[in-house]
C-alpha cells in the first residue's frame, strides 16, 4: 500500500480502542473509503486561563475500494462543551485534493481551537470516483478533551 502523508506521524492506538493514553480514536468506512481519526489535547498550544484549548487530530483516509477516488471537499461540524456548533466547509484538506488509487492512503494532521476544555468533531468528505460518481465519506465523531476535564 502506498501512503501519501502530510504532517507529523505517530503510532496508532490499538484497533477498536476509543481512548488510549488520552488519544481519542474513531473509524468509519463508506463506499470503500475508510476514515480513521486520532485526536489529542495540545497543552503547548493551549491557554486554559485565557479560555483557549487546542486539539490536534490526525486523519488517515484509505481507499479500500476497487476504483480510484479524489477527495474534493470537507465539511466539519464542531461542537463545544456548551453545545455551540460551528461548521467549516472548504475545498480539499491541508491545501490538497488527494487522488487515491485502490490500496492507497493519505494522512494529515491539523488542529482545532475550542473555548471549552472538551467537545467533539464529525463531518464528511465529498469524494469523486474516476467514473465521475460523487459520494460523501463519513468522518466519524471523535472527542476533543483536555485530559483533566470532567464532563
Amino acid at each position: 500500500m502506498r501512503s501519501l502523508r502530510k504532517g507529523p506521524q505517530h503510532t496508532r492506538p490499538a484497533a477498536g480502542a476509543a481512548t488510549v493514553a488520552n488519544v481519542s480514536t474513531a473509524e468509519a468506512t463508506t463506499n470503500g473509503i475508510c476514515v480513521e481519526v486520532d485526536a489529542v489535547y495540545s497543552a503547548d498550544h493551549s491557554s486554559p486561563s485565557q479560555g483557549n484549548w487546542f486539539f490536534l487530530y490526525t486523519v488517515r483516509i484509505r481507499n479500500l475500494g476497487e476504483e480510484t477516488v479524489q477527495l474534493l471537499s470537507r465539511h466539519w461540524v464542531i461542537t463545544d462543551a456548551t453545545g455551540k456548533v460551528e461548521e467549516v466547509r472548504g475545498p480539499g484538506v491541508v491545501g490538497e485534493q488527494p487522488v487515491l488509487e485502490p490500496g492507497e492512503a493519505f494522512e494529515y494532521t491539523s488542529g482545532c481551537p475550542l473555548t471549552t476544555p472538551w467537545g467533539d468533531m464529525r463531518g464528511r468528505y465529498e469524494m469523486r470516483t474516476a467514473s465521475g460518481t460523487r459520494f460523501d465519506a463519513e468522518i466519524p465523531a471523535f472527542a476533543l478533551r483536555q485530559p483533566a476535564a470532567l464532563h
